[in-house]
């Protein structure tokens, strides 16, 4: 059974799951997940491969739907952002939601084209902004993640190298202004130097105020110990299909269980591991 952690009391929910179910096949992978997420706060969702994570972070973004439970989630459209269940909404509904969402994937997921056509495509495909209202945003995106505009505004894609794709896919993030950043393992597979330039523009993300007004909340699945004490997050941990563990890091790391202890072990290997170019669902 899980531990719960106390929240703030005036801070409002930013998201809501109960009791979610999902499987694929006969295989089940969410046997009745429930946690409460507060506005503000920075989460880090761990466990090991096939444990539900991306799964999980896939039913918040609305890419999956609840077999059975329910997942709410804060409609920053309307005045007081109520939270609204994701099942009873048409995909249309769902794009105005993500409109205040960014996510940076595993694989950074970058199109081909520019590094502008990066950086504009989401601006103008759902905020509707013109070439000439993304321009600046673009660079001071850039900027942000300690990249040239000069040298790379007109760079191809596949001239970049890891480091400086995986800053882009942040960059990428920076310009929706997104009251909700979702991170799918950002650091895997990259070298400490680049881990470490990673989880500083996280958490500078994390405390840079949205202009919706509003703190900005950060979900992360990963495996990297040093963003995890980086960040200092409120850590849930999924095993056997559910939450084992939520609390902070120094509490998760000195616990001594069945799955937190082998757990520990793996996760320097599960995050040296390179991600799969196909989606994965765990």
């Amino acid at each position: 059974m899980g531990e719960s952690l106390l929240h703030e009391d005036a801070a409002p929910i930013e998201m809501d799951v109960q009791d979610l179910h999902k499987s694929f096949g006969q295989a089940r992978v969410l046997a009745g997940v429930s946690l409460t997420v507060n506005r503000g706060e920075v989460i880090a969702l761990i466990g090991g491969s096939g444990c539900g994570k991306t799964v999980l972070l896939k039913h918040l973004t609305g890419h999956h739907r609840a077999e059975r439970g329910k997942v709410r989630m804060c409609n920053h459209d309307e005045e007081g952002s109520p939270l609204v269940d994701l099942a009873t909404l048409s995909e249309d509904a769902m794009d105005r939601l993500r409109i205040h969402w960014a996510v940076v994937f595993q694989r950074n997921a970058l199109l081909s084209g520019s590094v502008l056509f990066n950086l504009s495509f989401w601006p103008s495909e759902i905020k509707g902004l013109s070439p000439e209202q993304i321009q600046p945003i673009a660079v001071d995106a850039l900027r942000a993640v300690g990249l040239d505009p000069n040298q790379l505004l007109e760079r191809d894609r596949d001239e970049l190298s890891g480091g400086m794709a995986k800053r882009l896919a942040i960059a990428r993030a920076l310009v929706m202004d997104p009251v909700v950043a979702f991170y799918d393992e950002p650091t895997a597979g990259l070298d400490p130097e680049m881990c470490a330039t990673v989880h500083d523009l996280i958490l500078k993300t994390h405390h840079t105020m949205p202009a919706a007004g509003v703190r900005r909340t950060s979900i992360v699945v990963t495996h990297d110990t040093g963003l995890l004490r980086r960040l200092a997050p409120r850590v849930i941990m999924l095993a056997d299909g559910r939450v084992h563990f939520d609390g902070d890091f120094d509490s998760f790391i000195g616990r001594d269980d069945e799955h937190i202890r082998p757990y520990l072990e793996q996760m320097a290997v599960l995050h040296r591991r390179v991600p799969p170019d196909g989606p994965e669902e765990h």
